[in-house]
C-alpha cells in the first residue's frame, strides 16, 4: 500500500483539526455529557470510521479495507475493555463529573502521540527484522493466558504505576481542584493540581495498554498508517463511550476471557506468519517454513466479529441472572 506524504500530513491535520474542535467545545464549558450529547457525537465517530474503511476499501482495495475493519475493531475492542480501568482511576482520584471529560480528552491526545512513537518504532523493527514477529506473537499469547487466568480476580484494584508515585511524592502540589487547571499559582509557587496526576494516570495508563495494542494490530496487517488510523478511530470515540456504557462495562462479566481469546489468536497468527518469513538460523536452518498455515485476514475478521459478539451476548445473559454482588466477583480485572 503506498501512501503519499501528502496523504499522512492530511490526515494528521484533519485528525488534529477534529481533535482540537472537541477541545474548544469541552474547553468552553466543563460539564458532565447528556446521552443524547454523547451518542450524537459517537455515531458521528463510528460513521466516519466506517467510512474511512470504505474509502480505503474503494481506493486500495479490498484486502487493505478488511485489514482496516479488523484493526479498528480489534483496537475499539480494547478500548472498552480499558475503560474500566479508567472508571477506577477517575474514582480514586475523585475527579468531579463535570471535569471528567476534559481529562479523559487530554489523556487521549497524550495516549495518541505515544502511540504514534510505538507504531513508528514497530513499523521500522518490522522492516529491518522479520523475527520480530516471533516476538510480538509470543508476547500476545503470554498476555492471552495471563488475562484469562486473571479473569475471576477482583477488578477493583489500580496500582499507580511508579510515575505517578514520583509526580505525587516529588513535585509540590495542592490538594484542591481548580477547576480543569493542572498547574496554579499560590502564594507565588507554582503547584500541580489533582487534575494533572490524573492525566498523567490516564495517559501512562493508555501507554501500557498499547504494548499489546499495538503488535496486536500488527497481527493483522503491516501497513503503518493502517495501524494509525485504526488506533485514531478506536481513540477518537473513547471519551463518549466512557460516559454512555459506564454502566453497561459492569455487565460484560466475560468480556476479559473474549479479549483473552482474540489476543491469542492473533499471537499465534503472528507466529505462523513469522515462520513463514522466517530467519533465524536456529529454526529450520533459516529457511521459510511453508507448510505452516498462513491465515487470510477475512478469516481474522471473522474471528473477530464472532468473538465480539458472542462475548457481548453471553455476557449480558449471564449477568441478568446475577445479583450485583455475583457480576463484582465473576467480572474479571479491566485491563492489562
Amino acid at each position: 500500500m503506498h501512501v503519499t506524504p501528502l496523504v499522512w500530513w492530511l490526515t494528521i491535520g484533519i485528525t488534529t483539526a477534529i481533535l482540537l474542535f472537541d477541545v474548544i467545545v469541552v474547553g468552553r464549558r466543563p460539564h458532565e455529557p447528556s446521552r443524547r450529547e454523547v451518542s450524537i457525537a459517537l455515531s458521528v465517530y463510528i460513521g466516519l470510521a466506517i467510512a474511512f474503511g470504505i474509502g480505503i476499501w474503494v481506493v486500495a482495495g479490498h484486502q487493505y479495507g478488511t485489514e482496516f475493519f479488523a484493526g479498528w475493531l480489534t483496537e475499539y475492542s480494547l478500548s472498552v475493555d480499558n475503560l474500566f480501568i479508567f472508571l477506577i482511576i477517575m474514582t480514586k482520584f475523585a475527579v468531579p463529573r463535570q471535569y471528567q471529560q476534559t481529562a479523559l480528552l487530554i489523556g487521549i491526545w497524550i495516549a495518541l502521540v505515544m502511540r504514534g512513537i510505538f507504531i513508528a518504532v514497530g513499523a521500522a523493527a518490522i522492516n529491518e527484522f522479520s523475527w520480530v514477529f516471533y516476538l510480538f506473537g509470543l508476547f500476545l499469547i503470554y498476555t492471552a493466558v495471563k488475562l484469562a487466568r486473571e479473569g475471576g480476580e477482583d477488578e477493583d484494584e489500580y496500582e499507580e504505576n511508579r510515575l505517578i508515585k514520583w509526580v505525587e511524592t516529588k513535585l509540590p502540589a495542592t490538594s484542591e481542584w481548580h477547576g480543569t487547571k493542572a498547574f496554579v499559582k499560590i502564594n507565588g509557587k507554582r503547584l500541580i493540581t489533582p487534575m494533572f496526576v490524573v492525566v498523567v494516570a490516564l495517559g501512562t495508563t493508555d501507554l501500557l495498554f498499547a504494548l499489546d495494542s499495538i503488535p496486536a494490530i500488527y497481527g493483522l496487517t503491516d501497513e503503518p498508517y493502517i495501524v494509525m488510523t485504526a488506533n485514531i478511530f478506536a481513540l477518537m470515540g473513547l471519551r463518549q463511550l466512557y460516559f454512555l456504557i459506564g454502566g453497561l462495562l459492569e455487565k460484560l462479566i466475560y468480556l476479559s476471557y473474549g479479549l483473552a481469546f482474540l489476543l491469542g489468536f492473533i499471537g499465534v497468527k503472528l507466529v505462523l506468519h513469522a515462520m513463514h518469513e522466517n530467519e533465524l538460523p536456529f529454526i529450520n536452518g533459516g529457511e521459510h517454513i511453508d507448510w505452516a498455515p498462513d491465515i487470510p485476514i477475512w478469516l481474522s475478521l471473522l474471528v473477530i466479529v464472532l468473538t465480539l459478539v458472542v462475548t457481548t451476548v453471553i455476557s449480558l445473559i449471564a449477568s441478568s441472572r446475577m445479583t450485583p454482588e455475583e457480576r463484582d466477583e465473576a467480572t474479571g480485572p479491566r485491563g492489562h
